[in-house]
């Protein structure tokens, strides 16, 4: 068994965000096993929670950003893909503005900030996701494979018009190799891309410390003048012939297909699973990288929508369930479990035209109340902490908060309503967190997380 991982202490770095230019400061926790990665404002009220999920992208634009609730981060993907790269499943990430630094342009110090942290295996399965038939996406001169493999694999091309960069060949064939040749690949613009950045409000936080700068045409004077006055430099310090800002050295021939493979791993990580797949890559940039990594998820977790198969046996029967949650009549909401894991456990309830609640809820139009749904989600929450309890033994599970609570679907008569609750992290003085998801057929109608106490009653 393969397990999560998580750092052993907290760690600290400070720099430039590199389009809003204020001094950022991130710190790195440990996070418990099942928690996930996920930021943590630390600047705004009640410090809101943006977890690292690609469906929280709301902008690419040179770099890639998350956003809920209002709250944002952005610049995340030389830090995702460096958590990625070193199975770092969970960590807490407190960041005192809108952008992670931008640093040197690639992620050789977040890196190195890991390794100062140090990492530690956690009493948990990491699960993994495997490609089994290929995925592909295309738009013009982009395109994008995933195709099975026993391993994590990216071969990366690009393929500029300029004579500078051409075409570039990146190949990572295991994560392993990922520290030593690509973490310290950075960041590429040319020089005329720069002040259209600038009449954007962007770069604010550009350096020529953190980005290989192509020259791709000779500027006149006063055009250095201007491009020594942004980097705050003297123009005899800038060195201005066509070919690398202020002659640069590269640190592989194919830095800039380097650093394009980084950032797609970066964005990848966002899936918020590790994936056992090869992937081809070409033209990559990070709008194509969400939309590939948004349809990677949504293929995982249409596949792991859970499934009633009539004629297995039950886990739990009414039986079962009644010796060991207090609920009766007309307040049972969930009729068997018919599957168990380690941390996670399903549960169903057959909603016929006779349920008590349809005389109210609506004569015209019965349809199962959404409260009603989070309550069946609670009563499969307390059979998945009570499953390896003994039946003699009497506890009570009381829930303490629901939160992340959404409605998508109805539930009317004839529905079957398939529970499945997962389990967040472990139990910490009686209590417990879980994510609770309901479905009728593949249909998700009610999501929730919700956080219980247990008690000998």
């Amino acid at each position: 068994m393969v397990k999560q991982r998580t750092i052993t202490r907290s760690v600290s770095i400070e720099g430039k965000g590199l389009h809003s230019g204020k001094v950022s400061k991130v710190v790195l926790k440990p996070a418990d096993a099942g928690k996930g990665i996920f930021f943590k404002r630390i600047d705004l009220p009640n410090e809101p929670i943006i977890p690292a999920d690609a469906m929280l992208v709301t902008d690419t634009s040179r770099g890639t950003s998350i956003e809920k609730d209002g709250a944002k981060i952005s610049t995340i993907e030389h830090l995702m893909v460096s958590l990625y790269a070193n199975y770092i499943d969970n960590i807490e990430i407190d960041v005192n503005c809108e952008e992670v630094p931008i640093l040197d342009g690639s992620a050789k110090y977040w890196i190195e900030l890991l390794e100062q942290a140090g990492i530690e295996e956690q009493d948990k399965e990491r699960k993994y996701y495997s490609i089994n038939e290929p995925i592909h996406y295309k738009d013009k001169d982009i395109e994008y494979w995933a195709l099975p493999s026993e391993d994590f694999s990216v071969t990366s091309t690009i393929d500029f018009s300029s004579s500078l960069i051409g075409t570039q060949i990146a190949e990572l064939d295991n994560l392993n190799s990922f520290n030593k040749d690509f973490a310290c690949c950075r960041t590429f613009v040319f020089l005329s891309e720069i002040m259209m950045l600038v009449q954007h409000n962007l770069i604010k936080g550009g350096d020529l410390n953190n980005a290989i700068i192509f020259v791709d045409s000779v500027l006149e004077e006063k055009e250095r003048e201007q491009i020594a006055k942004f980097f705050n430099k003297n123009t005899s310090d800038v060195k201005v012939e066509r070919g690398i800002l202020n002659n640069v050295d590269l640190r592989f021939h194919n830095e800039p297909a380097r650093h394009k493979l980084l950032d797609f791993i970066g964005d990848l990580a966002l899936v918020g699973i590790h994936i056992k797949g090869h992937f081809i890559i070409k033209c990559p940039g990070h709008s194509a990288n969400n939309i590939f990594a948004k349809k990677i998820k949504k293929i995982m977790e249409e596949k792991n929508i859970p499934t009633y198969d009539p004629n297995k046996p039950a886990v739990f029967d009414i039986v079962d369930i009644k010796k060991r949650l207090p609920h009766r009549f007309p307040m049972l909401l969930i009729d068997k479990i018919i599957e168990v894991g380690e941390d996670y456990v399903i549960g169903l309830k057959n909603v016929t035209g006779n349920e008590d609640f349809f005389n109210g809820h609506f004569p015209e139009e019965p349809v199962m109340p959404g409260v009603l749904i989070v309550e069946a989600l609670g009563q499969t929450g307390g059979m998945l902490v009570l499953k390896d309890v003994s039946p003699e033994e009497k506890y009570n599970t009381y829930f303490m908060k629901f939160e992340e609570v959404k409605f998508r679907n109805k539930v009317v008569p004839g529905d079957t309503l398939i529970l499945k609750l997962t389990q967040q992290g472990p139990v910490r003085r009686g209590c417990v967190t879980m994510k609770g998801v309901a479905y009728v057929g593949n249909k998700v109608c009610v999501e929730a997380t919700m956080m219980a106490m247990v008690s000998k009653a």
